[in-house]
């Protein structure tokens, strides 16, 4: 087996594909510990957090080297506040990648599909590379595809609820027909929920809340990373099939038999 197996997004290979968030952390020092402890190589920000008046002197000064920073529209409600913030981050200096969310919904925090397709629109016409966070839509998927985005991000279920792949029968279908890099995205509580869209065949995920909210959240996030890489290592390696009978692990044919 090829162990060469990156992650590319747009063209750039990253070595992990677990993709981490940097909220909720209790202080800035663990939320640095937690990132390096997981490998990740794509952090996300959101640009309401960035005090582009006093750079390095903000969160982004607590990020590990070598890190993609991820600036994320988190907070917009509609198009044009999440188009707005993501020039805004690009005009501060931060990376043209972004992580499109617009999210009107304040109970159940979820993305508006008609806004977030817009917005990806006008984006990628602005030359972003976009990476929208949606709900585990196949027909949005492929018109996002079309629109140009670089990633298309569904969600496992409500962010932060830690409630794992509730949403896994879409998703298998978004995984199946992809045709740019498939992100799980907010839901995953545990890293066997990690481990589990992995070995579905998502190209990566992105986790958060399950991470900073842990009682360890540096020996936490060295769980995810590991879980991320054995799911992936399973999909690769092929899983067998479910059957509905018992089938005896040892071979009946040649056995020894007594006199």
């Amino acid at each position: 087996m090829n162990t060469h197996d990156p992650l590319v997004i747009a063209g750039r290979e990253f070595r992990s594909r677990l993709l981490t968030g940097t909220g909720k952390y209790d202080t800035f020092e663990t939320m640095r510990e937690a990132l390096a402890a997981s490998g990740s190589q794509i952090v996300t920000v959101a640009v309401r957090r960035i005090d582009f008046d006093a750079p390095g002197e903000d969160i982004t000064a607590f990020l590990p080297e070598d890190v993609l920073l991820l600036p994320n529209t988190s907070g917009c409600e509609t198009a044009e506040e999440a188009v707005r913030s993501a020039r805004l981050a690009r005009a501060g200096g931060l990376p043209d990648w972004v992580k499109l969310e617009v999210i009107p919904d304040p109970r159940y925090l979820l993305p508006d599909p008609v806004e977030t397709l817009r917005a990806a629109a006008q984006l990628v016409e602005e030359d972003f590379t976009v990476l929208p966070y949606v709900l585990p839509d196949p027909v949005l998927q492929k018109k996002l595809e079309e629109v140009g985005c670089a990633t298309v991000m569904p969600l496992a279920a409500p962010i932060g609820s830690g409630r794992g792949l509730k949403l896994r029968d879409a998703i298998r279908i978004m995984v199946e027909q992809a045709e740019v890099p498939l992100v799980v995205d907010a839901g995953l509580g545990a890293p066997s929920h990690a481990a589990e869209a992995m070995e579905m065949g998502a190209d990566a995920v992105l986790v958060n809340t399950a991470i900073a909210r842990a009682g360890d959240p540096v020996a936490m996030a060295r769980a995810f990373r590991l879980a991320v890489e054995a799911g992936r290592e399973a999909h690769r390696a092929g899983i067998m099939e479910e059957g509905s009978d018992a089938a005896a692990s040892s071979p009946v044919a040649g056995a020894i038999h007594g006199a």
